[in-house]
C-alpha cells in the first residue's frame, strides 16, 4: 500500500500539476496523500514536522537567491537594457537564431556560476523580447531557457560550478573537471540536439503562420523606459559584473576573509564551505543591482515601481519550489521508499548502470536532480565506489555518469525548476511542458544511457 501510495500522489502530482493546479495546493496534499497509503503515519506530524521544515529550510537557504535575481531581472527589463541586449543578439546571430541566442546566453551565465533560478528571471526579458523580434512562438521559450540553464552546463561540461556537479567529488574522490572528454561531449550532445529540435518545432509553428502568439504581460516584462534604451556595453556590464562578481568572490575573496567565527553555535557550526557559493551570490547580486541602478538611473519610469514588481514577482516562484522540494522530503521519509530505494540500486551489478538508474529515478521521485543524487550515493556512494575500484572503472567516470543521470528525469512536471519557469513566462505546463520534456529529459537521459553504453563497452 506504501508503494501505492508514492506512485499515485507521484503521478497526480504530475498529471494535476501539467493540468494547471498550483503546486502550492498540490504538493502538500499528494505528500499526506503518499503518507495515508503508508498507513500509520499520522498525517499532521508529516505535514508540521516534515514537509514544513523541509519547505522553511529551503526558503532559509535559497530565498535571497529567488529576491535579489528577480529584482535584477527586473531592473535589466525596465530600464532597457533587455531590450538592448536582445536587439544586439538579434543583430548579430539573426532573426533566424534567436533560440540559440537565448540558449547561448543561458549557458554562459549558468556555466559562469550564476544559479539557474537567477537566470531564469534576468535572462527571461531579453529572451521574451528576442522572440517577440524574430516572431517566435513564445511557447517555446521556456524549453529554450530550460536547454541553457539546466542540461549541458548543469550536469556535464567540465568544472561547471553547478551542485550537481560538485556532489560526487568526496565520494569518487573526483574535481569538477572529472573524465573532460565524456563531459564535454555529453555537453555538445545536449546543446546541439535541443537547439536541433527547438529550431525544427520553430519552424513547423511559422509555416502554419503561428507566430509569437497573443499573450498577457507577466510581471517580468518590461516596461518602456522613457528615456532611450541604454547602449550594448552599459546593457551588458550588469550581467558581466554577475558572473566576474560571482567568480571574484568564491575564488579570491571570501576565501582570504576571517570566518573562524562560523563554527559558533549562534551560526550554526558552520564551516566557510557550507556558506562560501550563497554569499558569493548574494553579494555579487547586490552590487549588480545597485550597478544597473547607478548606469539607468534616468531610465527608469518609476524606479520604486521595478524594485517592489521584481520583490514580488519572487515569491510565487520561491515557494513553488520550496513546497516541491517538502514534497519530496515526506516521500523520502515514507517507509516504502525504502524499497523503491533498493530495488533500483540493486538492479544490475554494474555500478554504472546501478548508479545510472538510481539517480535518475530518486531524481525523478523526488523532483530535485541534487536531492535524488545525494539519496542515491548517501545511501550506496561508498559501493559504488568499491565496486567500481573493483570493476577497473575509472571514478571519474563514475562521477560523470552520476551527475549526468541527475539531469534526467528530475525534470518531470512537478520539478520546481520547471514550474519556476512556467511562472516566469506566465505559460503553463500544457502549452509548453511537451517542449521542455524533449531538451531536458529525453534528450539528456539518452546522452546519459549513449555514455554508459560506450563507457562499459570500453572496459570489456
Amino acid at each position: 500500500m506504501g508503494l501505492i501510495g508514492i506512485f499515485l500522489s507521484l503521478g497526480l502530482l504530475m498529471y494535476l500539476a501539467y493540468r494547471g493546479i498550483n503546486v502550492l495546493i498540490l504538493a502538500p496534499v499528494m505528500a499526506l496523500l503518499a503518507t495515508l497509503f503508508a498507513g500509520w503515519l499520522p498525517l499532521l506530524a508529516t505535514y508540521t514536522q516534515v514537509f514544513m521544515p523541509a519547505l522553511g529550510n529551503y526558503l532559509l537557504q535559497f530565498f535571497p537567491l529567488f529576491l535579489l535575481g528577480a529584482i535584477f531581472g527586473k531592473l535589466m527589463a525596465d530600464s532597457g537594457s533587455a531590450r538592448t541586449i536582445a536587439e544586439w543578439f538579434t543583430d548579430k546571430m539573426g532573426a533566424s537564431q534567436s533560440i540559440a541566442a537565448v540558449v547561448a546566453a543561458c549557458g554562459v551565465l549558468t556555466y559562469g556560476g550564476v544559479s539557474l533560478f537567477v537566470v531564469a528571471f534576468a535572462v527571461y526579458p531579453i529572451a521574451n523580447a528576442l522572440f517577440q523580434k524574430s516572431d517566435t512562438p513564445k511557447r517555446l521559450l521556456p524549453a529554450a531557457l530550460a536547454l541553457g540553464s539546466f542540461t549541458f552546463t548543469m550536469t556535464a561540461f567540465p568544472g561547471t560550478p553547478a551542485i550537481q556537479n560538485a556532489i560526487p567529488m568526496p565520494y569518487f574522490g573526483t574535481t569538477p573537471f572529472a573524465a573532460p572528454i565524456y563531459g564535454t561531449l555529453a555537453g555538445l550532445g545536449m546543446l546541439i540536439g535541443g537547439t536541433f529540435w527547438l529550431n525544427r518545432r520553430r519552424d513547423a509553428a511559422n509555416a502554419k503562420g503561428e507566430g509569437y502568439g497573443d499573450h498577457p504581460a507577466t510581471d517580468a516584462d518590461a516596461n518602456e523606459p522613457d528615456d532611450a534604451a541604454p547602449g550594448f556595453l552599459i546593457a551588458i556590464l550588469p550581467v558581466v559584473a554577475v558572473i566576474v562578481l560571482n567568480a571574484a568572490f568564491t575564488y579570491l575573496i571570501i576565501p582570504a576573509m576571517e570566518t573562524g567565527y562560523l563554527a559558533d553555535d549562534q551560526y550554526g557550526n558552520a564551516s566557510i564551505d557550507d556558506v562560501k557559493g550563497i554569499w558569493a551570490i548574494i553579494a555579487s547580486l547586490v552590487i549588480a543591482i545597485l550597478l544597473c541602478t547607478a548606469l539607468n538611473w534616468s531610465r527608469f519610469k518609476d524606479l520604486l515601481e521595478s524594485y517592489n514588481k521584481g520583490t514580488m514577482g519572487s515569491l510565487l516562484p520561491v515557494f513553488n519550489t520550496a513546497s516541491e522540494v517538502g514534497y519530496g522530503a515526506v516521500i523520502a521519509s515514507l517507509p516504502a521508499f525504502v524499497v523503491v530505494r533498493d530495488a533500483v540500486l540493486g538492479l544490475s551489478s554494474n555500478p554504472l548502470i546501478s548508479s545510472a538508474v538510481a539517480t535518475n529515478v530518486l531524481a525523478g521521485i523526488t523532483g530535485s536532480a541534487s536531492g535524488g543524487m545525494s539519496i542515491a550515493l548517501e545511501t550506496l556512494g561508498d559501493r559504488f565506489a568499491e565496486q567500481a575500484q573493483a570493476a577497473g572503472i575509472d571514478p571519474e567516470i563514475m562521477h560523470r555518469v552520476v551527475a549526468l543521470s541527475s539531469g534526467g528525469f528530475d525534470a518531470l512536471p512537478h520539478n520546481g525548476a520547471v514550474i519556476t519557469l512556467l511562472a516566469i513566462t506566465g505559460l503553463t505546463h500544457k502549452t509548453s511542458y511537451g517542449d521542455i520534456f524533449v531538451v531536458a529529459v529525453l534528450i539528456p537521459f539518452s546522452i546519459t544511457v549513449a555514455v554508459v553504453l560506450s563507457a562499459s563497452v570500453l572496459l570489456v
